[in-house]
Protein backbone atom coordinates (compact mmCIF):
# COMPACT_ATOMS: atom_id res chain seq x y z
CA UNK A 1 0.00 0.00 0.00
CA UNK A 2 1.22 3.38 -0.12
CA UNK A 3 2.28 6.20 2.63
CA UNK A 4 -1.00 6.27 4.97
CA UNK A 5 -2.63 9.59 3.95
CA UNK A 6 -2.58 12.21 6.22
CA UNK A 7 -5.62 14.86 5.19
CA UNK A 8 -4.91 17.49 7.72
CA UNK A 9 -1.33 18.71 9.29
CA UNK A 10 0.13 21.43 11.47
CA UNK A 11 2.91 23.04 8.85
CA UNK A 12 5.34 24.90 10.76
CA UNK A 13 2.84 28.07 11.60
CA UNK A 14 0.40 27.22 9.19
CA UNK A 15 -2.39 24.35 9.00
CA UNK A 16 -2.47 21.92 5.55
CA UNK A 17 -5.55 20.68 4.47
CA UNK A 18 -6.72 18.35 1.62
CA UNK A 19 -9.72 20.41 -0.50
CA UNK A 20 -12.02 17.20 -0.33
CA UNK A 21 -14.34 19.16 -2.54
CA UNK A 22 -11.60 18.60 -5.79
CA UNK A 23 -11.05 15.06 -5.22
CA UNK A 24 -11.58 12.52 -7.06
CA UNK A 25 -10.03 14.70 -9.96
CA UNK A 26 -7.48 16.92 -8.29
CA UNK A 27 -5.49 16.75 -5.28
CA UNK A 28 -5.48 20.03 -3.69
CA UNK A 29 -4.09 21.29 -0.30
CA UNK A 30 -5.45 24.64 1.10
CA UNK A 31 -2.40 25.98 3.21
CA UNK A 32 -3.78 28.60 6.07
CA UNK A 33 -3.27 30.58 9.47
CA UNK A 34 -6.48 31.87 9.06
CA UNK A 35 -8.75 30.55 11.80
CA UNK A 36 -12.29 32.02 10.04
CA UNK A 37 -10.53 29.77 6.52
CA UNK A 38 -10.94 26.48 8.92
CA UNK A 39 -14.45 27.27 10.01
CA UNK A 40 -15.33 28.03 6.62
CA UNK A 41 -13.12 24.96 5.65
CA UNK A 42 -15.42 22.47 8.18
CA UNK A 43 -18.91 24.59 6.96
CA UNK A 44 -18.16 24.05 2.93
CA UNK A 45 -16.97 20.45 3.74
CA UNK A 46 -13.32 21.06 1.99
CA UNK A 47 -12.26 18.70 5.69
CA UNK A 48 -15.17 16.64 6.71
CA UNK A 49 -15.46 13.26 8.65
CA UNK A 50 -16.09 13.55 12.81
CA UNK A 51 -12.46 12.75 13.42
CA UNK A 52 -11.20 14.68 11.08
CA UNK A 53 -13.13 18.02 12.50
CA UNK A 54 -12.06 17.17 15.53
CA UNK A 55 -8.59 17.59 14.78
CA UNK A 56 -9.32 20.80 12.68
CA UNK A 57 -11.32 22.26 15.61
CA UNK A 58 -7.74 21.53 17.52
CA UNK A 59 -5.76 23.29 15.06
CA UNK A 60 -8.13 26.35 14.64
CA UNK A 61 -7.60 27.07 18.86
CA UNK A 62 -3.49 26.24 18.50
CA UNK A 63 -3.50 29.12 15.12
CA UNK A 64 -5.69 31.56 17.38
CA UNK A 65 -3.46 30.84 20.20
CA UNK A 66 0.03 31.56 18.26
CA UNK A 67 -1.70 34.47 17.35
CA UNK A 68 -2.52 36.16 20.48
CA UNK A 69 -0.15 38.77 20.82
CA UNK A 70 -0.74 40.24 24.46
CA UNK A 71 0.78 38.66 27.75
CA UNK A 72 -2.65 38.32 29.23
CA UNK A 73 -3.46 34.53 30.41
CA UNK A 74 -7.01 35.73 30.98
CA UNK A 75 -6.95 37.78 27.59
CA UNK A 76 -5.66 34.87 25.91
CA UNK A 77 -8.83 31.93 27.24
CA UNK A 78 -11.16 34.65 25.54
CA UNK A 79 -9.74 34.69 22.45
CA UNK A 80 -9.69 30.65 22.86
CA UNK A 81 -13.55 31.12 23.47
CA UNK A 82 -14.63 33.28 20.82
CA UNK A 83 -12.56 31.18 18.50
CA UNK A 84 -14.46 27.85 19.89
CA UNK A 85 -17.55 29.43 19.44
CA UNK A 86 -17.27 30.38 15.64
CA UNK A 87 -15.79 26.79 15.49
CA UNK A 88 -18.52 25.13 17.13
CA UNK A 89 -21.11 27.26 14.84
CA UNK A 90 -19.81 25.28 11.79
CA UNK A 91 -21.52 21.81 12.09
CA UNK A 92 -23.81 20.47 14.90
CA UNK A 93 -23.51 17.07 14.78
CA UNK A 94 -19.89 15.73 15.05
CA UNK A 95 -19.18 14.99 18.59
CA UNK A 96 -15.41 14.89 18.21
CA UNK A 97 -15.59 18.64 17.15
CA UNK A 98 -17.16 19.34 20.29
CA UNK A 99 -14.79 16.97 21.88
CA UNK A 100 -12.03 18.44 20.64
CA UNK A 101 -12.66 22.20 21.65
CA UNK A 102 -13.98 21.18 25.04
CA UNK A 103 -10.61 19.33 25.55
CA UNK A 104 -8.21 22.29 24.65
CA UNK A 105 -10.37 24.82 26.30
CA UNK A 106 -10.31 23.12 29.88
CA UNK A 107 -6.97 23.09 29.50
CA UNK A 108 -6.76 26.58 28.87
CA UNK A 109 -8.74 27.86 31.84
CA UNK A 110 -7.19 24.93 33.96
CA UNK A 111 -4.14 27.13 33.16
CA UNK A 112 -1.35 28.55 36.23
CA UNK A 113 1.63 29.99 34.07
CA UNK A 114 1.90 32.60 31.81
CA UNK A 115 0.45 32.95 27.97
CA UNK A 116 3.62 32.47 26.40
CA UNK A 117 3.76 28.65 27.75
CA UNK A 118 -0.32 28.33 27.34
CA UNK A 119 0.17 28.99 23.55
CA UNK A 120 2.49 26.39 23.40
CA UNK A 121 -0.01 23.92 25.64
CA UNK A 122 -2.30 24.97 23.27
CA UNK A 123 -0.32 23.63 19.73
CA UNK A 124 0.56 20.83 21.84
CA UNK A 125 -2.91 19.56 23.02
CA UNK A 126 -3.94 19.79 19.56
CA UNK A 127 -1.32 18.18 17.72
CA UNK A 128 -2.06 15.12 20.55
CA UNK A 129 -5.87 15.24 19.09
CA UNK A 130 -4.09 14.25 15.89
CA UNK A 131 -1.74 12.05 16.47
CA UNK A 132 -4.25 10.03 19.16
CA UNK A 133 -6.74 9.56 16.39
CA UNK A 134 -4.02 8.02 14.62
CA UNK A 135 -3.34 5.44 16.83
CA UNK A 136 -7.26 5.00 17.39
CA UNK A 137 -7.82 3.99 14.04
CA UNK A 138 -5.15 1.47 13.88
CA UNK A 139 -6.54 -0.22 17.02
CA UNK A 140 -10.12 -0.15 15.51
CA UNK A 141 -8.95 -1.47 12.22
CA UNK A 142 -7.09 -4.05 14.05
CA UNK A 143 -10.40 -5.17 16.70
CA UNK A 144 -12.62 -4.95 13.74
CA UNK A 145 -10.38 -7.26 11.19
CA UNK A 146 -11.11 -9.75 13.78
CA UNK A 147 -14.96 -9.50 12.84
CA UNK A 148 -14.63 -9.93 9.08
CA UNK A 149 -14.21 -13.66 7.41
CA UNK A 150 -11.33 -15.17 5.47
CA UNK A 151 -13.29 -13.87 2.25
CA UNK A 152 -15.55 -10.94 3.16
CA UNK A 153 -17.72 -8.90 0.87
CA UNK A 154 -18.11 -5.60 2.96
CA UNK A 155 -20.54 -2.94 2.25
CA UNK A 156 -19.94 0.48 3.45
CA UNK A 157 -21.15 3.49 3.13
CA UNK A 158 -20.09 7.52 3.04
CA UNK A 159 -16.51 8.11 3.51
CA UNK A 160 -14.58 6.91 6.69
CA UNK A 161 -11.59 6.60 5.50
CA UNK A 162 -8.35 8.26 6.18
CA UNK A 163 -9.72 11.49 4.25
CA UNK A 164 -12.46 11.53 7.61
CA UNK A 165 -9.90 11.34 10.06
CA UNK A 166 -6.34 11.59 11.07
CA UNK A 167 -5.30 9.56 8.91
CA UNK A 168 -6.27 5.44 7.93
CA UNK A 169 -10.20 5.52 8.99
CA UNK A 170 -12.60 3.86 11.29
CA UNK A 171 -14.76 1.80 8.77
CA UNK A 172 -11.85 2.03 6.19
CA UNK A 173 -9.61 1.26 9.07
CA UNK A 174 -11.19 -2.59 9.52
CA UNK A 175 -11.20 -2.96 5.99
CA UNK A 176 -7.55 -2.25 5.34
CA UNK A 177 -6.59 -4.27 8.32
CA UNK A 178 -8.68 -6.98 7.14
CA UNK A 179 -6.27 -6.51 3.70
CA UNK A 180 -3.48 -6.20 5.84
CA UNK A 181 -4.11 -9.49 7.38
CA UNK A 182 -4.38 -11.52 4.93
CA UNK A 183 -7.75 -11.59 4.34
CA UNK A 184 -9.60 -11.67 0.82
CA UNK A 185 -11.57 -8.45 1.07
CA UNK A 186 -14.13 -7.12 -1.84
CA UNK A 187 -15.60 -3.99 -0.83
CA UNK A 188 -19.04 -2.76 -1.97
CA UNK A 189 -19.08 1.38 -2.08
CA UNK A 190 -22.12 3.40 -1.61
CA UNK A 191 -21.95 6.43 -3.88
CA UNK A 192 -23.63 8.53 -1.22
CA UNK A 193 -26.24 10.77 -2.34
CA UNK A 194 -26.50 14.00 -1.93
CA UNK A 195 -22.36 15.30 -2.70
CA UNK A 196 -21.46 11.31 -3.42
CA UNK A 197 -18.76 11.06 -0.76
CA UNK A 198 -18.07 7.35 -1.44
CA UNK A 199 -18.12 7.51 -4.71
CA UNK A 200 -15.92 10.44 -4.72
CA UNK A 201 -13.55 9.58 -1.84
CA UNK A 202 -14.42 6.22 -0.45
CA UNK A 203 -13.44 4.57 -4.07
CA UNK A 204 -10.49 6.98 -4.31
CA UNK A 205 -8.97 5.58 -1.44
CA UNK A 206 -9.64 1.86 -1.95
CA UNK A 207 -8.26 2.51 -5.35
CA UNK A 208 -5.00 4.58 -4.07
CA UNK A 209 -4.82 1.05 -1.49
CA UNK A 210 -5.64 -1.29 -4.03
CA UNK A 211 -8.46 -2.72 -2.55
CA UNK A 212 -10.91 -4.64 -4.72
CA UNK A 213 -13.60 -2.17 -4.97
CA UNK A 214 -16.64 -2.38 -6.75
CA UNK A 215 -19.13 1.48 -6.76
CA UNK A 216 -23.01 1.07 -6.78
CA UNK A 217 -25.71 3.11 -6.55
CA UNK A 218 -27.25 3.45 -3.33
CA UNK A 219 -30.77 2.25 -3.71
CA UNK A 220 -28.89 -1.37 -4.59
CA UNK A 221 -27.50 -2.02 -1.65
CA UNK A 222 -30.43 -4.25 -1.30
CA UNK A 223 -30.54 -5.48 -4.09
CA UNK A 224 -26.97 -7.08 -3.87
CA UNK A 225 -27.66 -8.09 0.02
CA UNK A 226 -30.78 -10.36 -1.44
CA UNK A 227 -28.24 -11.66 -4.16
CA UNK A 228 -25.50 -12.83 -1.54
CA UNK A 229 -23.09 -10.23 -2.35
CA UNK A 230 -22.39 -8.46 1.42
CA UNK A 231 -21.36 -10.51 4.22
CA UNK A 232 -21.54 -7.79 6.68
CA UNK A 233 -21.59 -3.60 6.67
CA UNK A 234 -19.09 -1.68 8.16
CA UNK A 235 -19.79 2.41 8.44
CA UNK A 236 -18.30 5.18 10.66
CA UNK A 237 -20.58 7.81 12.95
CA UNK A 238 -20.36 11.25 13.78
CA UNK A 239 -22.10 11.10 17.25
CA UNK A 240 -23.16 8.10 19.30
CA UNK A 241 -25.51 7.93 22.18
CA UNK A 242 -24.77 6.63 25.63
CA UNK A 243 -28.04 4.03 24.35
CA UNK A 244 -25.31 3.11 21.16
CA UNK A 245 -28.03 4.68 18.71
CA UNK A 246 -25.53 6.31 15.66
CA UNK A 247 -25.74 9.37 13.60
CA UNK A 248 -23.91 8.63 10.18
CA UNK A 249 -24.18 9.89 6.55
CA UNK A 250 -27.93 10.09 5.33
CA UNK A 251 -28.66 6.67 4.29
CA UNK A 252 -27.22 4.63 7.02
CA UNK A 253 -30.07 4.27 8.54
CA UNK A 254 -32.44 2.24 5.62
CA UNK A 255 -28.88 0.12 5.47
CA UNK A 256 -29.03 -1.11 8.58
CA UNK A 257 -33.04 -2.21 8.34
CA UNK A 258 -32.31 -4.18 5.41
CA UNK A 259 -29.09 -5.65 6.88
CA UNK A 260 -31.46 -7.09 9.76
CA UNK A 261 -34.03 -8.52 6.96
CA UNK A 262 -30.59 -10.06 5.25
CA UNK A 263 -29.46 -11.56 8.62
CA UNK A 264 -26.15 -9.90 7.82
CA UNK A 265 -24.13 -7.97 11.10
CA UNK A 266 -24.05 -4.32 10.98
CA UNK A 267 -21.14 -2.60 12.48
CA UNK A 268 -20.67 0.68 13.59
CA UNK A 269 -16.88 1.97 13.80
CA UNK A 270 -15.43 5.06 15.77
CA UNK A 271 -13.43 5.70 18.23
CA UNK A 272 -14.20 6.57 21.80
CA UNK A 273 -13.76 10.25 21.30
CA UNK A 274 -17.22 9.89 18.94
CA UNK A 275 -19.43 8.72 21.64
CA UNK A 276 -21.48 11.21 23.48
CA UNK A 277 -22.36 9.40 26.99
CA UNK A 278 -23.73 12.83 27.97
CA UNK A 279 -26.53 12.13 25.25
CA UNK A 280 -29.12 9.33 26.19
CA UNK A 281 -30.35 8.49 22.80
CA UNK A 282 -30.93 9.50 19.53
CA UNK A 283 -33.30 12.27 20.78
CA UNK A 284 -30.72 14.15 22.26
CA UNK A 285 -28.37 14.11 18.73
CA UNK A 286 -28.50 16.89 16.80
CA UNK A 287 -29.15 16.46 13.02
CA UNK A 288 -27.55 18.79 10.44
CA UNK A 289 -30.12 19.84 7.24
CA UNK A 290 -27.96 21.61 4.73
CA UNK A 291 -28.68 23.84 1.50
CA UNK A 292 -31.61 22.39 -0.42
CA UNK A 293 -29.48 23.02 -3.40
CA UNK A 294 -27.04 20.11 -2.69
CA UNK A 295 -30.35 18.13 -3.65
CA UNK A 296 -31.45 19.91 -6.39
CA UNK A 297 -27.95 20.92 -7.93
CA UNK A 298 -24.77 19.08 -8.52
CA UNK A 299 -21.35 20.46 -9.61
CA UNK A 300 -23.21 23.59 -9.99
CA UNK A 301 -25.63 22.25 -12.63
CA UNK A 302 -29.38 21.74 -11.85
CA UNK A 303 -30.83 18.48 -11.20
CA UNK A 304 -34.37 19.03 -10.57
CA UNK A 305 -37.31 21.63 -11.93
CA UNK A 306 -36.53 25.30 -10.86
CA UNK A 307 -38.17 25.74 -7.75
CA UNK A 308 -38.86 22.27 -6.45
CA UNK A 309 -38.45 22.39 -2.57
CA UNK A 310 -35.89 20.14 -1.50
CA UNK A 311 -34.85 18.57 2.19
CA UNK A 312 -31.19 18.02 2.92
CA UNK A 313 -30.98 16.04 6.24
CA UNK A 314 -26.89 15.71 6.40
CA UNK A 315 -27.27 12.46 8.80
CA UNK A 316 -30.03 9.89 10.32
CA UNK A 317 -29.64 7.26 13.34
CA UNK A 318 -29.32 4.24 13.35
CA UNK A 319 -30.92 2.83 16.74
CA UNK A 320 -28.89 0.56 18.92
CA UNK A 321 -31.32 -3.01 18.33
CA UNK A 322 -29.77 -2.52 14.46
CA UNK A 323 -26.29 -2.65 15.25
CA UNK A 324 -24.33 -5.90 15.76
CA UNK A 325 -21.35 -4.22 17.48
CA UNK A 326 -19.57 -0.54 17.66
CA UNK A 327 -16.00 -1.14 16.71
CA UNK A 328 -14.13 1.35 18.96
CA UNK A 329 -10.29 2.03 19.59
CA UNK A 330 -10.74 0.43 23.11
CA UNK A 331 -12.58 -2.83 21.53
CA UNK A 332 -15.42 -4.24 20.59
CA UNK A 333 -18.47 -3.27 22.14
CA UNK A 334 -21.58 -5.20 22.42
CA UNK A 335 -25.29 -4.76 23.42
CA UNK A 336 -26.74 -4.07 25.72
CA UNK A 337 -24.87 -0.52 25.35
CA UNK A 338 -25.35 1.23 27.74
CA UNK A 339 -23.92 -1.25 30.35
CA UNK A 340 -20.94 -1.67 27.94
CA UNK A 341 -19.13 1.30 27.64
CA UNK A 342 -15.57 1.48 29.23
CA UNK A 343 -14.96 3.78 31.76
Amino acid sequence: MPDELRPIEWYHTRVRLIDQTRLPHDLVWIETDDPAQIAEAITSMRIRGAPALGVAAGFALALCAQQYPGDSVAGLQATLDVCAKMIAATRPTARNLFWALERIQALAHAWTGDAAALREAVLAEALAVQSEDIESCHRIGDAGAELAPQRAAILTHCNAGALATAGYGTALGVIRSAAAAGKEVQVLVDETRPLLQGARLTAWELLRDGIPATLIPDVAAGACMARGMVDLVVVGADRIARSGDAANKIGTYSLAVLAREHDIPFYVAAPMSTVDLDCPSADGIPIEERSPDEVTHFAGCATAPEGMPARNFAFDVTPARYIAAIITDRGVIRPPFPDAWPR
